[in-house]
């Protein structure tokens, strides 16, 4: 009797996150990240799960180092989904200094994390979570999970020089704090002019600026809650109630959405 050969099983792929700065390139495993020394266990607060999770953790300034680069003043994190959140270096080593301290979170597979809210998945493999976060003013878009990369890189308007408003704007313009609201709340899903790293969301500037198309009103409802405004298959932007964008900083972005579709920005 002939027995049909069965393919040999493959082997399962050791989750892994890539470390980029420069030309230095580093791959740390999860097998590798759960047996440091310096692992610990911490509920944190204000997180995805919000339900008093606790996360085995590595402080992130360990797992950078201590290499300084000064061509780079920015850590991108990016997520499977293509999630892209922009953290400043400067925010991350305040840890160090009495400020939210950074960890990376590591999901062990035998204990895997709740599924994350209205979804089958988890936060993992990798979570960048905060301890403290009120100390730093951290907010939600600041704690990416399932991060995939890190990487050291310019500062977005450096990057991306379309995202920078007009030399000649004054300095209280608030198009100024706009675009600093923008590049943390708005820009790890969406690009504005061609610039940025994320496709999650469509780009905000072409071929139209939002400000183009929608009234005022309109453009606050779907910045605060934009099911209430129109909803589609596989709609992945949640709203950014006053808690995360408080009205002065919505009047700011949205004063940068407007001086950015002036042709002069583009």
């Amino acid at each position: 009797m002939l027995t049909e050969a069965r393919p040999e099983p493959r082997p399962s792929v050791e989750p892994t996150l890539i470390i980029t700065n420069g030309t230095n390139e580093q791959r740390l495993t999860l097998e590798h990240l759960s047996h440091r020394s310096d692992l610990v266990t911490l509920n944190a607060t204000s997180d995805v799960y919000d339900q008093g999770v606790s996360f085995r953790a590595v402080p992130l300034l360990a797992i950078l180092g201590d290499s300084e680069n000064p061509q780079f003043d920015t850590l991108e994190a990016e997520a499977r989904d293509g999630f892209v959140s922009q953290l400043p270096l400067a925010l991350i080593r305040r840890g160090a200094n009495g400020g939210s301290v950074a960890y990376l979170a590591i999901e062990d597979p035998a204990h895997p994390w709740p599924h994350l809210p209205q979804r089958t998945d988890t936060a993992g493999p990798f979570y960048l979570i905060w301890d403290h976060p009120e100390r730093s003013g951290i907010v939600r878009e600041q704690w990416p999970y399932q991060v995939a990369r890190l990487t050291f890189v310019e500062s977005p308007a450096h990057r991306w020089p379309q995202l920078a408003v007009p030399a000649a704007i004054a300095a209280d313009d608030p198009a100024r704090r706009g675009q600093e609201v923008f590049a943390v709340q708005c820009l790890p899903c969406h690009r504005l002019n061609g610039g940025g790293a994320s496709d999650t969301g469509p780009d905000l500037g072409h071929p139209l600026n939002p400000t183009q198309y929608l009234t005022e009103a309109g453009l606050r409802a779907i910045i605060r809650d934009p099911k209430a405004v129109r909803t589609w298959p596989n709609q992945q932007m949640v709203g950014f109630g006053k808690d995360l964008i408080p009205d002065g900083e919505l009047d700011s972005l949205i004063a940068y959405l407007r001086r950015m579709a002036a042709p002069s920005a583009r």
